[in-house]
């Protein structure tokens, strides 16, 4: 796996012809810590965001960089080897095997479908048993289930073998219990020295897994930091709406984020 690298966004402004609000970004480092969650309410510019981040958006001002470099002077493919990125949606032309699906993680390092070298086939091996998928890997996607398949695209995003990831809602389709499993495999590859960064809906996932959460409000970061420290009553009341209370975890003392009733 690639050493562990600091995506910087600087001075971004992006906005959309039919949006009201404009990403608007001062400077923001992703990656000095193993796992960071991206949260906000709907429409708050979470996913524009990472597209920003991951090259896929070019900003009106300002630049992201990865290891000092502009990311908009790396090539497609020289960039993905480095920085991984994973949609909310994976549009399919193709009926294709699950196996199949992992190994396009591999395009990158200059790999097909049909993986070629020990290197390439050891990724997608090593992806398909972190997703529990290894049973599945001759199924073709339309046999699969939604979360089999978030799993599936998960599994490719792994086997790429990049120095960050970068995902959006990767715990989407997935059961209380599959998105558990899969921060746990984000925290495994994380401790390896992969760096992740997750847009992730569930706050309570994002506080019991990640040690930083980026806050994001009407296209701006208005807060960054530990759970303990980012989710309080009245920060996220501000931003989410009163109907909320925070109360220790059982467990692990972080916040845990209910809906109030009334």
């Amino acid at each position: 796996m690639n050493p562990a690298g600091q995506l910087v966004l600087n001075a971004i402004r992006f906005e959309y012809e039919s949006a009201a609000w404009t990403l608007a970004v001062p400077t923001l480092t992703l990656g000095s810590e193993p796992l960071c969650a991206i949260i906000g309410p709907n429409g708050s510019g979470k996913s524009t965001l990472l597209k920003v981040a991951a090259g896929l958006l070019r900003p009106a001002a300002g630049e992201a960089r990865w290891q000092g470099r502009r990311v908009a002077d790396y090539s497609r493919r020289t960039l993905a080897q480095q920085v991984g990125y994973l949609p909310q949606e994976c549009p399919v032309l193709f009926d294709y095997t699950v196996e199949q699906v992992v190994s396009m993680g591999r395009h990158a390092h200059g790999g097909v479908l049909e993986l070629t070298t020990p290197g390439d086939r050891a990724a997608v091996d090593r992806a398909l048993a972190d997703v529990r998928l290894m049973d599945y890997r001759q199924r073709r996607l339309s046999q699969l289930s939604g979360g089999e398949r978030r799993r599936a695209w998960l599994a490719a995003a792994l086997a790429q073998e990049p120095a960050i990831l970068l995902l959006d809602e990767p715990t989407q389709a997935l059961d209380v219990h599959q998105a558990a499993a899969m921060m746990e495999i984000l925290t495994a590859r994380a401790a390896e020295g992969l760096r992740v960064v997750a847009v992730l809906h569930d706050l309570n996932l994002a506080a019991l897994f990640c040690p930083r959460l980026v806050l994001l409000a009407g296209g701006a970061v208005v807060a960054d930091g530990p759970p303990a420290e980012l989710l309080t009553p009245d920060r996220l009341r501000a931003v989410y709406g009163d109907k909320l209370d925070v109360v220790p975890h059982p467990r692990s003392g972080q916040p845990l984020v209910l809906a109030a009733t009334s």
